[in-house]
């Protein structure tokens, strides 16, 4: 049987995914094929609201890739189509995923790992951690969209930086810099991420999966077309029960109750 590299807790509305290959939570193959199903599973299931991806452990979220499967991967020229192939569409299922996303960094977030988590919503990173993108040392580049994601958060100079010196940051210079959302005590992120994602879970689920799509046409098409696009969302969205009771409960003074379920084809563009 093959060995088990992630788990999941779910708590209420929340999914918390684990990369399980201690003592670093690096990437191998295995890990990413089992990340892939298991994403897929969450996304599809309309009982998740908001999902936590961490580590197991206390000494990191994930330092990077397995150096150790490169050797035969170089040999059998498969890096990209036995790795970075796989492991950038696993990553965009993060990206992309449905409904709100949260990163629990405790400690260290290396290479594919910060690549994985850049593609999260938000970052909660422990007082002690230490994230940097230091595959240039290896004569190599962040491959699995790292150079995008990271740099949509951070901009191209401070991207440079982590990029072509391959240095570590701390976590204060992260979340000056814009890479995390959160900065908690030392052993407390995951309860601090998942904390943030049950608020997330709460709130009305087409109204997230609007912002997100919205924030991703700001990054990926031009200003006129963007806001057109955000039209469409509003349109949509103003047809939802949700966006009713919020009216109401605004007007009528007192806490909204969202009970709207995620249809995603509901906001697919009309073009």
């Amino acid at each position: 049987m093959q060995d088990k590299k992630v788990r999941v807790e779910i708590d209420g509305a929340v999914a918390t995914l684990f990369l399980s290959n201690p003592p670093m939570n690096v990437v191998t193959l295995s890990l990413t094929r089992q990340m892939h199903d298991v994403l897929h599973s969450l996304a599809a299931d309309p009982a998740i609201g908001a999902l936590v991806l961490t580590g197991e452990g206390d000494r990191a979220f994930c330092a990077g890739s397995d150096i150790k499967e490169f050797p035969r991967l170089v040999a059998e020229r498969g890096i990209v189509s036995q790795k970075l192939g796989y492991e950038n569409e696993t990553y965009g299922l993060v990206g992309n995923f449905p409904k709100p996303t949260v990163a629990a960094i405790e400690r260290l977030a290396l290479g594919g790992g910060l690549e994985l988590a850049a593609g999260c919503d938000l970052i909660v990173a422990s007082e002690d951690a230490r994230l940097g993108l230091p595959e240039v040392k290896l004569g190599g580049f962040p491959g699995s969209g790292g150079t995008v994601r990271v740099t949509r958060r951070i901009g191209l100079g401070r991207a440079n930086e982590m990029m072509l010196l391959g240095d570590m940051v701390d976590a204060p210079t992260a979340l000056a810099w814009g890479l995390i959302n959160r900065i908690a005590p030392k052993g407390q992120t995951l309860a601090v991420a998942r904390g943030l994602a049950a608020r997330l879970a709460e709130g009305p689920a087409p109204a997230a999966y609007a912002c997100k799509t919205a924030l991703r046409y700001a990054m990926d098409l031009p200003e006129q077309d963007a806001i057109r696009r955000t039209l469409d969302l509003s349109e949509a969205l103003s047809q939802t029960h949700d966006f009713a009771e919020g009216v109401s409960a605004f007007i009528e003074k007192r806490p909204a109750q969202f009970s709207d379920s995620l249809d995603v084809d509901a906001f697919k563009p009309a073009d």
